[in-house]
């Protein structure tokens, strides 16, 4: 999904990239010009993209966890087709614990790794990863294993779908029907800061912080998701800020800085006009 269009690699070398490249793994040169949703062969790539990752995903949003907070969701209503082109079976696995907070729906999985990475990340005795090989590939656990570390809770915030979620807050919630916030405890065991996502009065959800590109900032530990699920546990801070254009930003209001929010919207006319864009912090003259 990274993939751009480089149509002059640099100032001394002003030769366009023969082939569409990953952004993320593309050096920066001074005078490169990149096209990254303004190329019609980009946008095609992408859409072809979404469309093998949805290959073997079900339909299964209006009853999944993770609707409303799912990038896979979120990619392909921007970048997918109404209509497959697929005909053959789908792969189906049943769903299983891998551990007495953890629920896998392995159909679901689009075998990103992620999972994987985070408990090597965090843990020196991994008791699960990828078996099985092609179509047959599936993550689970070493025979007669669980997941049960400390921080084996991290799994699911870093899960980009459905495939593994909270055992305790599964059916609870739509996520857009909570209301989240900041807070934190002292903890010995890791940051302490979490999002609590309330339902009146009761916690339903306890996760870590995430940045704006739905990156976790710092991991937590097990405790402080699943053993204080109780208000008078934390320190709030305060409503977490949640980005506009998420499904979960309705009903959550905040007071906007209309000076702010002139200047996004100046600088995306500019953008449709083609000129070169300021800085977000600078002001349009014309």
């Amino acid at each position: 999904m990274c993939l751009v269009k480089v149509s002059q690699t640099s100032t001394k070398d002003p030769r366009p990239m023969p082939k569409l490249v990953a952004s993320c793994r593309t050096n920066v040169m001074d005078g490169m010009v990149v096209q990254n949703i303004t190329s019609p062969e980009v946008l095609e790539a992408r859409k072809g993209v979404v469309e093998f990752l949805l290959i073997n995903h079900p339909l299964d949003c209006p009853i999944c966890d993770q609707a409303g907070e799912c990038d896979l969701q979120n990619l392909a209503y921007e970048h997918g087709v109404a209509k497959t082109r697929y005909e053959e079976d789908r792969r189906t696995f049943e769903k299983i614990d891998i551990g007495d907070k953890i629920k896998l729906h392995m159909t679901r999985c689009i075998l990103c790794y992620r999972c994987t990475f985070v408990a090597d990340q965090l843990t020196d005795n991994r008791v699960h990863g990828v078996l099985g090989r092609g179509d047959t590939s599936e993550i689970s656990t070493y025979i007669q294993k669980a997941v049960d570390n400390d921080f084996s809770g991290n799994m699911i915030d870093v899960c980009p779908v459905g495939a593994l979620t909270d055992n305790t807050f599964r059916f609870k919630s739509r996520v857009w029907f909570t209301k989240p916030l900041d807070a934190h405890r002292a903890c010995d065991k890791c940051c302490g800061k979490v999002v609590l996502y309330m339902k009146g009065d009761d916690v339903l959800r306890v996760s870590a912080r995430k940045d704006q590109y739905g990156e976790v900032k710092e991991f937590i530990c097990n405790e402080c998701r699943y053993d204080h699920k109780k208000l008078t546990d934390w320190q709030i801070e305060g409503p977490r800020h949640i980005d506009r254009n998420s499904v979960i930003s309705q009903n959550h209001y905040e007071k906007t800085d209309l000076l702010k929010l002139k200047q996004e919207i100046d600088r995306q006319i500019e953008f449709e006009k083609g000129k070169q864009l300021p800085q977000p912090n600078q002001s349009l003259t014309t």
